[in-house]
């Protein structure tokens, strides 16, 4: 009996001490409990490490008792020193060089010639607008041209707004020709158009250049056509692309009376020079048994075919590439585009694939009716405001013109005109929006 009462008391003191237990726990989750005294004798705690210094408000999260270490996140750049130059450098309208030709040493810039005389004022700078909307490297213009026209060019030139001018330098030279008579050479063919014979002695400090004619239009940048200037061999020195497709219906297959280069000659409207191999070169010729040098070649030849040539410095040019063809690299007509390719039907297979690269609107089309497809791509180019959007302002205006044109052959195909014009739109228009304005911000 006694043993029952002992274990019932028992029973009971194990039930009070749980409640009590149970009763600390629920009083402890309101409030924490106060930390335990420390003795005097116990050493004292390092601090903790101060945690200001890491990125990001407050304290890392889990750094509770226990808890890992996490390493501190690597700080981004500040948009104050260098991450504001880089994207300073990003940001950059459509059309405007990019940063690094501030920088770029004058031997790595594009040389561009042209010659202008008479009333070609307009069609050379509408050629050099259109050099400077499409085309990233900075470049260097060499105008040459008469007396008369000097203060307007300049003028004109200074007068394009910033983001542009800062894409190209420019200088104006006279009309000289160093050997023979200078009115003879003037008069050959089109007013002063055989001065581009003569670059090669008066740019002594160039390298290579880039020549074309005033009634040229770029559709593409002009960096593309520069690059083909990697693509020559050891031995050739100028490019240029063949006078007609079709040799047998071509001028010089059926009319020429002095020679001429392959089946139907070149024609000299967009002309790529090497100018050093040029001016080292001995060249073969029908007038002495040995090689001569490009400057003592030149008046001996007109001399001896001046009777027979009907283009001027261009059909000396054919003559010079017949006795050496070696020297000549020839690249696609897409790269000199010109009526004769469709005006008879379409004959430029490299232009139905990629489109015009380069227009040339010989003939005097870009000033009368018979080739209006011609002209609406001259006239897009010449009225465009610089500033304006390429596509808002060029290209739908552009197509609705070549609505009115498919009364003609050229105007059938206009794919071939606009393919490559729309390409570089595009780029322009991607890189103004993805870098500049950002991807984030498109919706």
């Amino acid at each position: 009996m006694k043993l029952r009462n002992k274990a019932a008391a028992l029973l009971l003191l194990a039930l009070a001490g749980l409640l009590l237990v149970l009763l600390s726990l629920r009083a402890g989750r309101a409030a924490p409990p106060a930390p335990l005294a420390r003795p005097a004798s116990a050493p004292p705690r390092r601090p903790a490490p101060a945690l200001a210094r890491l990125p990001g408000p407050g304290a890392l999260p889990g750094a509770g008792q226990g808890a890992r270490r996490r390493r501190p996140p690597r700080p981004r750049p500040r948009a104050g020193r260098r991450g504001a130059a880089s994207l300073k450098k990003l940001s950059r309208r459509p059309g405007e060089p990019r940063s690094f030709q501030a920088v770029l040493p004058p031997e790595l810039w594009i040389h561009l010639a042209v010659v202008a005389c008479g009333n070609r004022l307009e069609e050379t700078l509408v050629m050099l607008k259109s050099a400077v909307l499409f085309s990233h490297r900075k470049m260097q213009f060499h105008i040459f041209t008469e007396d008369s026209l000097k203060p307007e060019f300049d003028k004109q030139l200074r007068q394009w707004p910033d983001s542009y001018t800062k894409k190209f330098e420019h200088r104006i030279y006279p009309i000289t020709f160093s050997v023979g008579n200078p009115q003879e050479w003037k008069k050959l063919f089109k007013p002063c158009a055989a001065q581009r014979l003569f670059l090669p002695v008066i740019l002594k400090d160039v390298d290579s250049l880039l020549y074309v004619d005033t009634d040229v239009l770029f559709l593409r940048p002009v960096d593309d056509i520069w690059k083909l200037l990697r693509q020559f061999n050891s031995t050739q020195l100028a490019a240029m692309a063949p006078e007609h497709e079709i040799p047998k219906i071509g001028w010089y297959s059926r009319f020429a009376r002095h020679p001429f280069y392959g089946s139907a000659g070149v024609n000299s409207g967009v002309m790529l020079m090497n100018l050093t191999r040029i001016r080292s070169t001995q060249f073969k010729n029908s007038m002495i048994p040995t090689g001569l040098a490009w400057e003592d070649m030149l008046y001996p030849l007109y001399q001896k075919y001046k009777n027979a040539i009907t283009w001027g410095d261009q059909d000396l040019l054919n003559i010079i590439f017949y006795f050496n063809p070696e020297c000549l690299y020839v690249f696609p007509c897409q790269w000199n585009y010109r009526p004769d390719h469709c005006m008879y039907g379409s004959n430029c297979k490299e232009a139905e694939r990629e489109g015009v690269s380069v227009l040339h609107g010989n003939r005097g089309v870009y000033h009368d009716e018979k080739q209006p497809t011609f002209k609406a791509l001259y006239e897009a180019i010449r009225d465009f405001p610089f500033e304006d959007n390429l596509f808002q302002s060029m290209y739908y205006p552009l197509q609705l013109k070549f609505l009115e044109t498919v009364h003609t052959l050229c105007g059938r195909i206009p794919q071939v005109f606009l393919k490559q014009i729309e390409k570089t739109m595009k780029r322009a228009y991607e890189k103004h929006v993805i870098i500049r304005v950002g991807p984030n911000q498109m919706h």
